[in-house]
């Protein structure tokens, strides 16, 4: 039977609305996998890669905790090399309103917060932005586009998500997430103008104490500039007993 053509538009929006529900169904699963971990220690290595492969390498410390009101607090410290040693950032980031960042360099001798417009720079010359740098909560995107497909051979979702916050560095993201674990995988990123700018893959991933799924490492690829970075997680400690002053103005001072 036909449908009359008044009633198509209708289904259509209709059928629009269930795939974008469904897509942030899966993102919203994707993210529990991250949640419910109390805080946690675990070191870096962060590999700046040049364009033509020259390496330099890169080693911090890292502690994040999550706080009782949907907030995630991120204190990243850097110990090598000697320019960079002391170097901190400290991140809140919160499920619903502005996330705060303050970077701190021995150098300045004082704290600098990260403005909301300035979020889409380069975190310490790497190829992550200080909007990448710690995992955002599902509920700071819109999404849509969901599909079934592969990555390799892994059976995997596909979806769009557009970030909400109007200054982001990007207009939208493809993200890939495994069927099997609901670990992100992949997110392309594209940038103001629509382009595609960096692809970060995640690999390596192991269940630790408590269930808790991570990767070992992640890679982003800047296409744009040739430029890729890659962190290498090890040695992740959960329930160490950090508290809310670890993650203060005052501790990222103490960051030395």
């Amino acid at each position: 039977m036909r449908l009359p053509s008044l009633l198509l538009p209708l289904m259509l929006t209709l059928a629009w609305t269930a795939q974008a529900e469904t897509a942030e169904q899966v993102a919203i699963r994707a993210d529990e996998n991250l949640r419910n971990y109390g805080d946690l220690q675990v070191n870096l290595e962060m590999v700046l890669i040049s364009p033509s492969g020259e390496t330099a390498s890169r080693a911090l410390r890292v502690r994040s905790r999550e706080a009782g009101d949907s907030t995630d607090q991120t204190l990243m410290v850097f110990e090598a090399p000697r320019d960079v040693a002391g170097s901190g950032l400290l991140s809140h980031n919160r499920a619903t309103g502005e996330d705060e960042q303050w970077l701190y360099l021995p150098t300045l001798k004082r704290i600098k917060q990260i403005g909301a417009r300035n979020k889409s720079g380069p975190f310490m010359g790497s190829e992550f932005a200080y909007e990448d740098i710690v995992t955002p909560f599902w509920q700071k995107f819109s999404y849509r586009d969901l599909t079934e497909t592969t990555l390799g051979d892994m059976p995997v979702y596909r979806l769009e998500r557009i970030p909400k916050d109007e200054y982001s560095g990007y207009t939208r993201q493809l993200v890939w997430i495994d069927k099997a674990q609901h670990l992100i995988r992949r997110i392309e990123y594209y940038d103001r103008r629509n382009n595609l700018l960096k692809t970060y893959t995640a690999s390596d991933f192991q269940q630790h104490p408590g269930g808790h799924w991570r990767p070992g490492e992640m890679l982003m690829v800047n296409h744009q500039t040739g430029k890729q970075t890659r962190l290498l997680w090890r040695d992740y400690r959960f329930d160490t007993g950090l508290t809310a002053a670890d993650f203060s103005q005052n501790a990222l001072l103490r960051v030395r």
